[in-house]
C-alpha cells in the first residue's frame, strides 16, 4: 500500500481515537444513581472572595454507592461549601453535621432511567457523527491522491481500509454506550 495512503489512515484512526476518548468522557457524566466525586466538577465555592473549585478546598470521599462524604480542609468553609452544591442545583441537598457535609445520592426511578438512557443513546449518536465525518474527510484526502503517483486501485483499497476502520470504531461506540444503558437500568 501507498505510503500518502498509509499516514490518512494513520492519521483518521488516531483522530477516531480522540472521538472514542470524548464519548466515553461525555458518558461518564451521565449520573446513574451512583455517588461518584465527578458529579461534584464544576461546582466553584467562595473561597476568601475567590471562586475556587470544590475538589481545590475539601476531600472528596464515596464511603458507598449512595453517599459522598465532603471534609473541608477549613471548618469556615463548611457553610460555603454546602452554599454551592445547594446554587448548583444538582438535585441533592447537603447535610451538614459540623465537621463533614454528605450527599446521599437519591435512587433513579424508572421514568428518569429512560431519560438517562434517552442521554445515552444521543451521546452515542454524536459519537458515530463524529466517526463518520471523519471517515468522509479520510476518503477525501485519499482521492485527492489520484494526482500524486498513487493508482485507482491503490484508492480504492485505502478506501475499503478506512471503512473497516471506521466499522470498528462505530462498534466501540456501541459498546459503551450499551455498558451505560446497562449501568443505568441496573436497580
Amino acid at each position: 500500500m501507498n505510503d500518502l495512503i498509509k499516514k490518512q489512515l494513520q492519521d483518521a484512526q488516531a483522530n477516531m481515537d480522540k472521538a472514542i476518548l470524548h464519548c466515553e468522557a461525555e458518558l461518564t457524566k451521565i449520573r446513574a444513581g451512583k455517588a461518584s466525586a465527578g458529579m461534584l466538577d464544576g461546582i466553584m465555592v467562595d473561597y476568601y472572595g475567590n471562586p475556587t473549585p470544590l475538589s481545590q478546598v475539601a476531600s472528596i470521599n464515596t464511603p458507598d454507592a449512595r453517599t459522598l462524604i465532603i471534609q473541608p480542609w477549613e471548618k469556615t468553609l463548611l457553610t460555603p461549601i454546602e452554599r454551592a452544591i445547594m446554587e448548583a442545583n444538582i438535585g441533592i441537598n447537603p447535610q451538614n453535621d459540623g465537621i463533614v457535609i454528605r450527599l446521599v445520592v437519591p435512587p433513579l426511578t424508572e421514568e428518569r432511567r429512560k431519560e438517562l438512557v434517552k442521554k445515552v443513546k444521543e451521546e452515542a449518536e454524536r459519537g458515530r457523527i463524529t466517526v463518520r465525518n471523519i471517515r468522509k474527510d479520510a476518503n477525501e484526502k485519499i482521492k485527492k491522491l489520484k494526482g500524486e503517483s498513487v493508482s485507482d486501485d491503490e484508492i480504492k483499497t485505502g478506501e475499503a481500509e478506512v471503512q473497516k476502520i471506521t466499522d470498528a470504531y462505530i462498534i466501540k461506540v456501541d459498546k459503551h454506550a450499551e455498558a451505560k444503558e446497562k449501568d443505568i437500568m441496573t436497580v
